[in-house]
């Protein structure tokens, strides 16, 4: 069975590129462009990996991801914030932190292997 991975961007182009990526390697993928909906579909689709940016319109990733961190039953799922205007690496200890943080513009390898790495196919 192909690990699931749920993907939140608002920018449409991003989601299609990643989408492309990740299942050209062989993952299924949903994706989103807000966070209104992300633990109902948390729910529904049991991804086993979430990618999101961290400027989602009006909603923040990274409150969502600690949301995501804070609840029962999700605080083991990984998170993977990706932005191309903060720096997370400082604060990936940090509770409710992501598991990883990615840097727009991305390298596709380096997406690849992160994503992997965290959602059991490395």
């Amino acid at each position: 069975m192909n690990n699931k991975i749920l993907v939140l961007d608002d920018d449409q182009d991003i989601l299609n590129i990643i989408s492309f990526i990740l299942m050209n390697k062989g993952y299924r993928v949903l994706t989103l462009n807000n966070g209104k909906e992300i633990f109902k579909t948390i729910k529904q689709f049991h991804p086993d990996l979430v990618l999101m940016d961290i400027m989602l319109g009006t909603m923040d990733g990274r409150i969502i991801c600690r949301d995501i961190k804070n609840t029962s039953g999700l605080e083991n799922l990984p998170v993977i914030l990706i932005s191309a205007s903060h720096d997370l690496a400082h604060c990936l200890h940090q509770k409710g932190a992501p598991n990883d943080f990615i840097a727009k513009p991305f390298d596709i390898g380096n997406l690849i292997k992160k994503v992997g790495q965290h959602s059991g196919m490395a």
